[in-house]
């Protein structure tokens, strides 16, 4: 079997969540190094944490400097945590260097970012997987299934939601980065990775026009839109229909999605406590809704005492990247899925801006692509 040296940068919850997860779970990994601009976060013990970074890990080597640690860690692979507006420059440096990287999402903050990104990756030998735990969710899962038996036909209608509330003063939020409330500084549309991705899964071309708007700041805590709706479309015609918050008070669940087939239907209604999945077929001859428990768990890892984060999908991302390098085999979740799931967020945040334009998005790979909006 072969050893990876992991090394992190950004050690905010996330960062040492995932760092954790990666090389107490699997045996292929080794706690080689860790970067933050904030020393006290490897020092100092943290919210949900049993000791300081420094405690739990002392054979890894601590760094401030990034350029620094990618130079002296001799390191296989980086998890690129950093905040959620500022992922692609690290990515970047790293494969540079022909550094296997994972990345939290979205990938890219604006276009040049995306055309960089692009460029680097295609000429770099290392790996970059995108870390769209979403995609590995119970719900994904049985959704792909459901399509290639036919079961669900031509999808031509989808909906997701991805909702967040909070309640004035509330600190509901504060442990997602101890630095600051990104969701709150984040326009919200941008972070549309987490409801796009898992639909993308059953569609066969890029989603190309959007129109989207913004409710403005209802919230005496908001700085950005309260709530903002997009609706896609593909070439062929299929819509997406996606809404998305920076604050609202509807204690309702997170996320949501519901998509519409040509032979079929499947629904994940988020409840908290209750969360349900349920679809029919008109190719089983019935069309009564069945309902299984919509958990985020992956069914592969039913049973697996050590798959834990976000309800086993982030163990899901790493149980498939590692056995992706073990093997030489493709990224599971590959940079263009990544930059098809975030670079719509850009360009419907621009078309709120432009008062629900409808634009028409391009992507990297495209002959007319252009970073110009």
């Amino acid at each position: 079997m072969k050893q990876f040296r992991v090394g992190v940068v950004g050690l905010g919850p996330r960062g040492r969540d995932m760092f954790s997860l990666a090389v107490d779970s699997f045996d292929c990994a080794i706690a080689a190094a860790a970067c933050d601009i904030k020393p006290s976060n490897w020092y100092e013990k943290r919210w949900r944490a049993d000791a300081a970074f420094s405690e739990k890990y002392p054979e890894a080597q601590f760094y401030t400097d990034y350029d620094e640690m990618l130079d002296k860690a001799e390191l296989d692979l980086v998890l690129v945590e950093t905040g959620a507006d500022i992922h692609a420059e690290f990515c970047c440096k790293a494969l540079e260097k022909n550094i296997n990287v994972m990345t939290d999402i979205p990938v890219v903050a604006n276009l040049k970012e995306a055309e960089k990104l692009w460029k680097t990756a295609q000429k770099s030998s290392a790996m970059i997987s995108v870390g769209a735990n979403p995609n590995e969710q119970k719900f994904v899962v049985m959704l792909r299934d459901f399509y290639n038996k036919g079961l669900l036909g031509k999808p031509y209608c989808m909906e997701a939601e991805y909702i967040h509330w909070s309640l004035p003063n509330s600190d509901f939020h504060i442990h997602f980065n101890e630095n600051g409330d990104w969701r709150k500084l984040l326009i919200p549309i941008h972070y549309c990775t987490h409801s796009l991705g898992p639909l993308l899964t059953v569609l066969d071309e890029e989603l190309r026009y959007v129109s989207c708007f913004g409710t403005g700041k209802q919230s005496p805590e908001s700085i950005k839109d309260d709530m903002m709706c997009a609706n896609f479309r593909t070439e062929s015609g299929v819509v997406v229909r996606l809404m998305r918050n920076g604050r609202c008070r509807a204690k309702i669940g997170n996320h949501n999605y519901r998509v519409f087939g040509t032979e079929g239907y499947m629904e994940r209604i988020d409840r908290f406590e209750k969360p349900v999945i349920r679809y029919n077929s008109m190719r089983e001859l019935d069309t009564e809704l069945k309902e299984v428990g919509g958990e985020f768990m992956p069914p592969e890892f039913a049973n697996d005492p050590k798959a834990k984060g976000h309800g086993g999908m982030d163990y899901a991302l790493f149980a498939h990247l590692f056995k992706a390098l073990q093997n030489g085999e493709p990224a599971p979740i590959s940079l263009k899925e990544g930059l098809a799931m975030s670079i719509p967020g850009i360009y419907a945040a621009e078309s709120a801006k432009r008062g629900g334009e409808v634009l028409k998005m391009r992507y990297p790979w495209d002959d007319d692509w252009t970073t110009e909006i």
